[in-house]
């Protein structure tokens, strides 16, 4: 998840502020939050209206395509309605991406929500043992161009095996032709320097 600077401190005001297409969306999130967990204090994250118990448990965060409801805690709950989107490069945070309300399961989301704050008042509550991930293949584009480059290839090698495989998800699920070479000379740059994803844009 990137972090982004937050609009406003203000809850109500935040909401204000999304745009239009999730607003919404948002609202209705927003809503249900308060009816079903209506002890979890409500502040303003990174840009996100975060509820927390002991530690913050989710979050809602508006798009101009799409909303989202993002679980802390995520890789840690079962999903048997399959909400989550995504979350290769994660460790701990699952999303929930919603581009409309119309027929959705508001109950499996409400179970999951349910779950996340049970996790999160359980301090004694060991954490699942680490889920061993499928190796992420090496995408042609970036594997041709570390064989042009020394340098970066040397970055590429002396990462540890995880920051590998952000670089690797980072360029192969760019779709568009101008957003691979955009990210494929991003990596190679930042590779040269050994740089691991997170700190690609250090000067």
């Amino acid at each position: 998840m990137d972090v982004r600077a937050s609009r406003t401190k203000n809850p109500d005001a935040w909401m204000d502020s999304c745009p239009e297409f999730s607003k919404p969306i948002c609202e209705q999130l927003r809503e249900w939050m308060f009816r079903w967990q209506p002890d979890l204090k409500e502040t303003i994250n990174t840009n996100m209206l975060c509820y927390s118990g002991r530690k913050r448990v989710v979050a809602i965060a508006g798009f101009k395509k799409h909303a989202q409801m993002v679980f802390f805690r995520g890789m840690e709950l079962e999903d048997p309605a399959g909400l989550f989107f995504g979350g290769e490069n994660n460790t701990s945070i699952r999303n929930v991406n919603l581009h409309t309300l119309d027929g959705f399961p508001t109950s499996a989301l409400r179970r999951l929500v349910e779950s996340a704050v049970q996790l999160d008042a359980n301090p004694d509550l060991p954490p699942p043992p680490p889920k061993k991930r499928e190796e992420w293949p090496m995408p042609e584009v970036l594997a041709q161009a570390l064989k042009k480059n020394k340098a970066a290839a040397a970055g590429y090698e002396s990462l540890k095996p995880t920051y590998q495989r952000e670089w690797k998800v980072h360029v192969s699920t760019a779709k568009q032709p101008e957003t691979i070479a955009r990210r494929l000379a991003e990596a190679i740059k930042a590779l040269e320097r050994g740089r691991k994803w997170a700190q690609r844009n250090d000067p």
